[in-house]
């Protein structure tokens, strides 16, 4: 029997895959989900979410896609690992993903990539232009991406009518994207939304415990981590979703273990004095980073 059902849950709390299911959806990430639906409706183009490690990027990407099938005009390809070199090869993908019809005398060689280029605008106006189709590439992973393929990024943005943008593009990245785009001025100029995620605070640390634990349960969840043990956590995880996942889980394994039920400020920190414990990461330099909340309000 897993560990979790053996506390009364009926599926595992804190798991890290990015479940949209177990997304707590902070004000932040509510401001971050609302304006990009609100963008790609009016197709304003380019939207760009900045965010460290384990903030809950990839996981708002998930809660993104999960609308987006609930929406029958829109056609989307998410990439999660966006290691391109070239212009050609981010092209390429592009027509083999949104499955494009391309000439069969085409033999996609280096020198041709104006054909590359031909076959996704045609793709684009047919279905965004006549089809009525909103197409949306979201790029997960974003600060690999190198200046030829924003600059490839950016030539996509150019198709457009009078009215939108033909295709919507979305970066999710860590913050070493930031200064990529923004040494790039033609680049910037193109984000009609930009916001950063940052760490949860304590009251949102424990509104996301309390509410991955009430969603692992069909009935009401068990009362299992005290106040006293909350705090604990936040201060050792310095708020970032994907580490207090990882110290819960290991905690509710432990509780297993030692056969105990509650979770106090002293039953965390024997888990972390132990060689296999989750300690305190660096946070060295996280909080000096540059707010680059792009200063857009919720739209209703």
């Amino acid at each position: 029997m897993s560990y979790h059902k053996l506390l009364g849950f009926d599926k595992e709390p804190f798991s890290t895959s990015p479940d949209p299911e177990f997304l707590h959806l902070t004000r932040e990430h509510e401001i971050a989900l609302t304006n990009i639906l609100i963008e790609l409706r009016l197709r304003r183009g380019l939207m760009v979410i900045f965010g460290d490690i384990g903030t809950g990027k990839t996981t708002l990407s998930r809660k993104l896609l999960q609308e987006l099938r609930q929406r029958h005009d829109m056609l989307f390809h998410m990439i999660l690992n966006p290691a391109f070199s070239t212009e050609e090869q981010l092209l390429s993908s592009l027509i083999r993903n949104f499955n494009i019809p391309q000439n069969p005398r085409f033999k996609n060689s280096v020198g041709e990539i104006m054909e590359l280029r031909d076959t996704v605008e045609r793709f684009l106006i047919h279905k965004a232009v006549q089809e009525k189709k909103t197409i949306v590439l979201i790029i997960d992973e974003a600060q690999k991406l190198n200046e030829e393929i924003l600059e490839a990024l950016r030539l996509l943005l150019n198709f457009e009518t009078n009215q939108y943008k033909l295709i919507q593009v979305v970066l999710l990245g860590q913050m070493e994207l930031y200064p990529k785009v923004a040494a790039m001025a033609n680049f910037m100029d193109r984000i009609s939304f930009k916001y950063t995620l940052h760490p949860l605070n304590l009251e949102n640390t424990k509104a996301m415990i309390e509410f991955r634990l009430k969603k692992a349960c069909e009935n009401d969840a068990p009362k299992i981590f005290l106040d006293e043990a909350i705090q604990e956590i936040y201060a050792v995880t310095g708020g970032y979703p994907r580490r207090i996942n990882m110290l819960c889980h290991q905690i509710l394994k432990e509780l297993v273990v030692e056969n105990q039920k509650i979770v106090d400020r002293e039953f965390v920190r024997n888990i972390l004095d132990r060689p296999y414990g989750v300690r305190p990461p660096d946070l060295e330099g996280v909080w000096n980073q540059p707010s680059l909340t792009g200063g857009q309000s919720l739209i209703g």
